[in-house]
């Protein structure tokens, strides 16, 4: 079947083949006379009409629709354009051909299918024949489209993206998964190809990839778990719950042998468990207070019959799908305006990457304290504690830039009354006050919902801003965002507030599912058909009304989720309300990653988990090691934050070796700092994120791609977190590089395309620099405030050619979108071993002059952490070459 129904049919004008820019050709069935219309490619395939049109100079977007001449809605996942790319049309062997600077797109009319090469003419991504689906459908009595879109994976490509997923895979080809909005789930429609493309598949409501065709009948067993008593977070607060276990079995057959997937779906909105067996041995197992309603895993099987167990929730029903793995990556939407997405041609994932940041906007640089150390717990209870807290901080020198109230600060006022309780937040302002005084912030929880009992929620409701049946917000709604901005902006903004924790934005959890929002004046529409952007309205309404009241202060703003497009807005993600347990730490690492590889640089974890093991916490030597462990990897990630359930979380209140430590890595974090604020930049102008899968830097290492939990923190630095207890070793793989790597602590150089037993006592994480790498370490500082720009020691490491640079400005405001930025370019030459510390362009306000510069070459016999001596320069802007022996 190829559309709805009939072949495709075809015909091309000399005419319109000469137009290219803005006009486009209409192929159409013999006999009708070729028009030009504003889309680059109109194809007509049976009773389906395909656009293509050229996004960039290396990106095409695809419309099928079976109406015809619908206008094209403003995109909210992507920028407008501020061109449309020149682009050539030729037609070869029967197809049609339209070219860009770096991308070339086929329409085949014998497969009736879409192909896309890079400007070289390789192969990206192709559709596959027959596999295009457009259906009427109708979503709670309002008509929608159905879709599906398969394009052809080849066996030998990985796929990274999709977002922050609790099912521990990084290389999600093959894999299903089922993209809504949950507590510790942010699902974006975007994959990056090992191939070398991005797609994003354009569609703001629910989707699904891979979706297993084969279910499985499960019969439930007699009888159920005991009882179990679980404290939890609620949308309206602390409660404590009764849970128990259910076991569910069945028998299948598979008839080929080899890799199969696997698709669970509990069939509620969050479950706590995910657990199958098949053949008696486990093939996913994860237990948390809150997880989604679905779960994914790949199985190599035999052929023959098969027994799987579940065990799962006594309220859930589950269902469990499976099927072959096969040699396609398939799309779809049961809700849809019809099939539309986006590839993007690299052929490296930096430029897909770039292509991708070129399409939905420009990325703002967050405030530089973001950097920093974020301190949080469940929760302060009153300005006296927080205070205490940060003077602990203090004197303790743990350094720490921002301090985080969590929910209910509110109080008497009821829930998110945009109001401190005076009780117990005498003076909000001068809280702010004093702790700006200790060169700290604070930042605020908010939620995107009002309680209906409070003052402000009464006025909500009469202004009929709720979304029917909830006490969330209707963001789409553009005068409820407003009024919801200007009261956040008029009651707390005006205190001084650093940043906003605007928690719980799916909303929680994937709650627009069977809810009316707005659509237009005087119209609603199925909350089914806007699901996965909601978060995407909430930081773009706190962004643009922040920015417009305070113009002169960075807007960071960190949300439980994201929909692409939401990086416009000064907004950071973090994996939400997860465990501490070892397996839920190792499963976060491809949950981050994959952030990264869908376009979202901000992202952070838990670090210690959230759901902590109670009282007994603080004495336990297991979890003081796990929480070492969690800290240390969340030391390299673009944001480090502590938090916990019913915890107070401080480095302290473990003991001195949980103290000593945690104070090594804030003191490393901080060195770093002008090196993590280059990362930052190219984030900001690049969208290059800040971790990343090995993918983005050794795309030709086979070995590398499958790595799933170590992972590069930009250029230069390679990071394997340890996940397990009591390790003393681990084994590290280091991809293939030319000059290989340096173990970060101690020196040892090693070869790359091998794997290495690594020390790792407690007080270390696997860490490795790739030679030609320049990495600046700062002085260490109590909080970022004032600690860029200074005095800094460049360590090059040889083996290689290497380049980089630094970037500084101001750190708050945003004068350096009108150029009040300074950049540095630095290389190093390997054969001559020479350093070039280039010229430094542009200035900024309070940029100091002059500054010394130590320069080091490392030679495999120091640590990063005791480089030597070194030889010092004076550099005042002007360039300086030097030679390192």
């Amino acid at each position: 079947m190829r559309g709805l129904a009939g072949s495709p049919a075809w015909s091309l004008s000399r005419r319109a083949l000469l137009l290219s820019g803005g006009a486009s050709a209409l192929v159409a069935a013999p006999g009708l006379k070729a028009r030009t219309f504003a889309h680059d490619l109109t194809v007509r395939s049976g009773e389906l009409t395909i656009y293509v049109d050229a996004l960039s100079e290396r990106a095409f977007r695809v419309r099928v629709t079976p109406r015809p001449g619908d206008a094209v809605a403003a995109s909210e996942m992507l920028a407008p354009l501020a061109r449309r790319p020149a682009v050539r049309k030729s037609q070869a062997g029967g197809k049609l051909r339209l070219t860009v600077a770096h991308a070339r797109c086929e329409w085949d009319p014998a497969t009736a299918t879409l192909s896309f090469q890079d400007g070289e003419g390789r192969l990206l991504l192709a559709e596959s024949p027959g596999s295009r689906r457009v259906v009427p459908s109708d979503v709670r009595g309002a008509p929608t489209l159905a879709v599906t879109q398969r394009f052809v994976s080849p066996a030998d490509e990985r796929l990274y993206g999709t977002g922050c997923f609790q099912d521990g895979h990084l290389d999600i080809r093959g894999l299903p998964r089922r993209l809504t909005q949950v507590n510790t789930q942010i699902s974006q429609p975007f994959v990056l190809s090992s191939k070398g493309y991005g797609l994003l598949w354009h569609n703001e409501g629910m989707a699904e990839i891979n979706r297993p065709d084969r279910l499985i009948a499960l019969g439930r067993k007699a009888g159920t778990g005991a009882a179990r008593a679980a404290d939890v977070t609620t949308s309206t607060g602390n409660a404590r719950v009764e849970r128990r276990d259910a076991e569910f079995t069945g028998r299948f057959t598979v008839e080929q042998g080899g890799a199969h997937a696997f698709f669970l779906d509990l069939g509620r909105k969050m479950s706590s468990r995910h657990y199958v067996e098949i053949d008696g041995k486990p093939a996913t197992d994860l237990a948390n207070l809150w997880l989604p309603p679905t779960a994914s895993f790949l199985r190599d099987l035999t052929p023959g019959s098969h027994e799987v167990l579940i065990r799962a929730g006594d309220e859930d029903a589950p269902t469990l799908r499976f099927g072959p793995v096969e040699d396609r990556t398939t799309w779809t939407s049961p809700v849809s305006d019809g099939i539309d997405y986006v590839v993007i041609a690299g052929p490296s994932a930096e430029e897909v990457i770039a292509g991708y940041h070129a399409l939905i906007g420009p990325q703002p640089m967050l405030p530089l304290w973001a950097l920093g150390y974020i301190h949080c717990r469940e929760r302060f209870h009153s300005s006296d504690e927080i205070l205490a807290t940060a003077r602990e901080f203090r004197r303790r020198r743990l350094p720490c830039d921002m301090m985080v109230q969590d929910w209910q600060y509110w109080g008497k006022y009821g829930w998110n009354a945009m109001r401190f309780d005076e009780a117990h937040y005498p003076d909000p302002a001068g809280l702010v006050r004093d702790l700006h005084a200790m060169d700290m912030g604070l930042m605020l929880s908010v939620w995107s919902k009002i309680g209906k009992d409070t003052e402000l929620g009464k006025e909500v409701a009469a202004r009929n801003f709720y979304i029917p049946g909830t006490e969330w917000i209707d963001f789409f709604n553009p005068v409820a965002a407003r009024f919801y901005a200007d009261n956040q902006t008029q009651r707390l903004g005006a205190l001084g507030i650093d940043a906003w924790w605007q928690d719980a934005t799916e909303p929680e959890n994937d709650d627009l599912a069977g809810r009316t929002i707005y659509a237009a004046a005087g119209q609603t529409q199925p909350g089914e058909m806007r699901r996965n952007v909601y978060p995407l309205q909430v930081s773009r309404t706190v962004y643009e009304a922040q920015r417009a009241a305070f113009p002169d202060k960075r807007v960071m703003i960190l949300t439980r989720s994201a929909a692409p497009g939401q990086q416009r807005y000064g907004a950071a993600t973090w994996s939400g309300d997860i465990g501490n347990d070892w397996e839920t730490l190792k499963r976060q690492i491809p949950a981050g990653l994959n952030m990264a590889a869908a376009g979202q640089p901000w992202w952070t974890v838990d670090a210690g988990g959230f759901f902590r093991p109670g009282k007994g916490q603080y004495d336990d030597p297991a979890y003081r090691e796990r929480f070492l462990r969690w800290f240390q990897f969340s030391c390299f990630l673009p944001m480090t934050r502590v938090h916990g359930y019913m915890t107070d979380t401080e480095f302290w209140r473990y003991g001195e070796e949980v103290e000593r430590v945690a104070r090594q890595f804030l003191e490393l974090r901080y060195q770093l700092l002008p090196y993590h604020y280059a990362l930052a930049a190219d984030a900001s102008a690049k969208g290059m994120p800040l971790i990343r899968p090995l993918v983005f830097d050794f795309a030709d290492d086979p070995a590398a791609l499958d790595q799933a939990h170590s992972y590069m923190f930009g250029p230069a630095l390679h990071v394997a977190p340890v996940l397990a207890a009591d390790a003393q070793q681990w084994d590290v793989y280091l991809p293939r590089s030319e000059g290989g790597w340096y173990d970060f602590w101690t020196g040892v150089h090693r070869e790359g395309g091998r794997t290495h037993r690594v020390d790792a006592p407690i007080e270390r994480i696997p860490l490795h620099v790739r030679a030609g790498s320049i990495l600046p370490l700062g002085p260490v500082g109590q909080s970022t405030t004032g600690l860029l720009g200074g005095d800094l020691d460049l360590l090059v490491w040889p083996g290689r050619d290497g380049e980089t640079f630094l970037y500084e400005d101001d750190g708050i405001s945003y004068r350096y979108e009108q150029g009040a930025s300074a950049r540095i370019a630095l290389h190093w030459d390997d054969a001559r071993r020479q350093l070039t510390v280039g010229h430094r362009d542009g200035s900024f306000a309070g940029m100091r002059p002059r500054r010394r510069i130590t320069l080091h070459a490392m030679t495999g016999k120091r640590g990063t952490l005791d480089p030597g001596a070194g030889q010092t320069i004076d550099y005042s802007g002007a360039p300086i070459w030097t030679s390192l022996r």
